[in-house]
């Protein structure tokens, strides 16, 4: 099996989009000498793949919880600064008090709702340590982890999506798939003007 980009074969595509006109383009995009095929996954890779996207759905389901909470104070007076450690200390005074100031049925709902907070931190920490712990077994995670600001995060990540780097002829080809450069774009010979050196200059700066 071998995978190509959608976009490599949309060039082929005769007249009208169908699913013969489809399979012809492919066939011819196939058999050019210069085209350029996807690296098949690992079993490992799609796994680790599964388990970031599964990590990235929990911390944006905690995130929408706290801001419900937040809101949810809000409209009863009472403001939380930014942080999870302000809005959990904060709950600690509001709900542990002798008194609930909340009111007996806001308080049982915000209760659960912090209960609900603290399963999915236990949940992303639990993917958090198995991610280090991949990332410590591993000769290719490992060698990520000794560039600084790279973590055990950020290098699986960068492993499961890449898997063997020998696919990129260079590493400016794998800067671009990151999308850390700019794209080539040329007419009548010369690059655009975004694509110029103090274009891409001032593109990296921005980001």
């Amino acid at each position: 099996m071998r995978l190509m980009s959608p976009e490599y074969v949309r060039p082929y595509v005769k007249a009208q989009k169908n699913d013969d006109r489809d399979a012809e383009a492919i066939a011819e995009a196939a058999t050019r000498p210069t085209m350029r095929f996807v690296e098949l996954k690992s079993e490992q890779q799609l796994d680790m793949q599964t388990l970031h996207r599964v990590r990235d759905q929990l911390v944006g389901e905690r995130t929408s919880l706290m801001n419900q909470i937040r809101s949810l104070l809000l409209e009863r007076g009472f403001v939380v600064p930014q942080g999870r450690a302000r809005l959990a200390a904060r709950l600690m005074e509001l709900l542990e008090g002798e008194e609930p100031v909340l009111g007996p049925r806001i308080n049982r709902l915000v209760a659960h709702m912090r209960e609900r907070w603290c399963k999915l931190d236990e949940r992303i920490t639990d993917l958090d340590v198995e991610f280090a712990d991949q990332a410590r077994a591993d000769e290719r995670t490992r060698r990520p982890l000794t560039i600084p600001g790279i973590g055990a995060l950020n290098a699986t990540a960068l492993v499961a999506a890449i898997g063997d780097a020998r696919t990129f002829g260079r590493g400016r080809d794998l800067a671009a798939w990151l999308g850390l450069v700019p794209r080539q774009a040329t007419t009548g010979g010369k690059p655009a003007f975004w694509a110029s050196p103090s274009a891409a200059v001032d593109t990296c700066a921005q980001s």
